[in-house]
């Protein structure tokens, strides 16, 4: 039992300095969206949403599943005594990044340029140039971020994007109101992505000087595709599931509502997004730890380190669910008097998420222990299904529906990936998982 007590410990220790992090990043996150829907306009601010929740989606892509393979390969490497093969992982994720990250930008810029031509409206496209620039960045921060995980870093790994970035959006921002400056959505965008470049940048530099391996390389590229290009596929897939079950709602109601309504629904599903912050927060660090403990048959202890990131998970999102039913249309009008109507939606959301938090982390165990081709089958389904009754529900229902078949979906797909986990993986993602774990530690196992 004391191994097991270990184990918690040092997932404890740095889950805590990573929510310390995800706690202070969601308040800037929610002043960097406050800022920039009071200085806007609704219809700029919707252009926002839409670019900020496109360039997310097309950014997952840009990762091409890179961001989830680091944090296996980097420790199952290790664990093997390979740290050629490891090293060789790294660098050439980096390249996949940069590569995807360049060429989706084009494709993106250029569709934005054809849009334009042909539109009857100047300048209504001039939001998607600005999605475009981000794009990359994004990408980058997030494998970038992955890196440093993967090697034990928290605060190296989260502070430049999740805490410098968040800081100097807003405050340039709020800057540029005082100064009587009408931020379009492009501009909003651009900004966005400048500040981020420079994020990264730092993030570099800090991890070099710290010690921690890093570096961009294409000579290996080729060895290390033909050996993890599979795996790496599935990753993408995955991680583009899990982009679009949280954007592509704000994407359709921009496209079959209006740009105010995307303004709306991208507040309050960001705002129930808070529910899975101390899930979000342990998951960072668990990551390379159940891929570590899986890969050396250590599985009391990975059962260990799901087990408490459950319950911590959803104690937080239960606390943050109360405060939402009695004070959601207060939290939501911070961003403006209009966007308190969101509050049903919010509500909505939240049940969904919070069923979420109920399963645990079965995303990232499926993806650590060999599974992403069941997570993309089983999730991507559900979630497939989902988006295709959003085509039906949005023009009918509007917002409303949205939220419905999104919750709907999520707590379908998710109950789904625990079960399928817990039969064929061995380890039990759920709130229940801690009886498997009591039983065979009594059992003496």
């Amino acid at each position: 039992m004391s191994e097991i007590k270990s184990v918690v410990r040092a997932g404890l220790v740095k889950s805590l300095a990573s929510l310390l992090i995800k706690v202070a990043a969601a308040g800037l996150t929610y002043l960097m969206f406050v800022a920039l829907s009071r200085s806007m306009g609704e219809v700029p601010y919707g252009q926002f949403a839409f670019g900020f929740a496109l360039a997310t989606m097309l950014a997952i892509g840009a990762a091409m599943g890179q961001q989830t393979a680091v944090l296996r390969f980097w420790p199952e490497e290790t664990v093997a005594k390979a740290p050629g093969k490891a090293l060789n992982a790294l660098k050439s994720g980096w390249a996949l990044v940069l590569l995807a990250g360049a060429g989706l930008s084009a494709m993106l810029a250029l569709i934005a340029l054809l849009l334009g031509l042909i539109g009857s409206e100047p300048g209504a496209f001039l939001h998607l140039f600005g999605a475009a620039l981000l794009i990359l960045p994004m990408a980058a921060a997030e494998y970038g971020s992955s890196v440093l995980r993967a090697q034990g870093s928290v605060w190296s790994a989260l502070l430049p994007r999740d805490i410098l970035w968040r800081i100097l959006v807003p405050g340039i921002v709020w800057l540029l109101y005082l100064q009587g400056a009408d931020l379009s959505g492009f501009a909003a965008l651009a900004l966005s992505a400048v500040l981020l470049s420079f994020a990264l940048v730092l993030q570099f530099v800090v991890g070099k000087r710290r010690g921690y391996v890093n570096g961009i390389g294409f000579g290996g590229l080729k060895s290390y595709w033909a050996e993890r290009g599979k795996a790496s596929r599935w990753f993408l897939a995955g991680t583009l599931v899990d982009s679009a079950a949280l954007n592509v709602d704000v994407v359709l109601v921009g496209l079959m509502v209006a740009a105010e309504s995307a303004g709306i629904y991208f507040n309050a599903f960001r705002t129930a997004g808070l529910m899975t912050l101390f899930m979000f927060a342990i998951t960072l660090v668990i990551a390379p730890m159940v891929s570590r403990h899986y890969h050396a048959k250590e599985m009391r202890r990975a059962q260990a380190v799901t087990s408490f990131c459950a319950w911590a998970g959803f104690i937080f999102s239960v606390g943050i669910f109360i405060v939402f039913v009695f004070y959601g249309d207060l939290i939501l009008s911070l961003f403006g008097a209009t966007y308190a109507q969101g509050r049903i939606i919010l509500i909505i959301l939240s049940v969904g998420l919070l069923a979420d938090a109920a399963t645990g982390p079965t995303r990232i165990v499926m993806m650590m222990t060999g599974h992403e081709r069941d997570y993309v089958r089983i999730f991507g389904t559900v979630m497939g299904l989902g988006f295709v009754l959003q085509l039906v529900a949005i023009p009918l229902f509007g917002l409303l529906g949205a939220a419905i078949v999104n919750t709907g979906s999520r707590i379908v797909a998710q109950t789904a990936i625990a079960w399928w986990t817990r039969k064929n993986v061995g380890i039990d993602t759920s709130l229940f998982g801690v009886r498997d774990l009591l039983d065979r530690s009594g059992a003496g196992a």
